[in-house]
């Protein structure tokens, strides 16, 4: 996983991601800024991740609501 702009994503580093990053559906501090203020996931343009991330993002958000930890609709 490399980026395509160098510093661009907050996950990457300027070497390219090592493999051990990754993002945890348990850290919703972090998630919570991924996602608008209807609860839903932010364009790769406005989060600022790469694409692959992007994907990754979308499943830890996923498993957080599942697990209960965010909600699917914002209050």
């Amino acid at each position: 996983m490399v980026c395509s702009r160098k510093g661009q994503c907050r996950f990457c580093t300027k070497e390219g991601s090592p493999r051990p990053v990754f993002v945890d559906y348990k850290d919703v501090s972090g998630l919570k800024k991924m996602l608008s203020g209807q609860g839903k996931l932010l364009g790769r343009k406005r989060s600022g991740v790469c694409a692959a991330f992007q994907r990754e993002v979308g499943t830890a958000v996923k498993r957080a609501r599942f697990m209960g930890l965010l909600p699917y609709v914002a209050e």
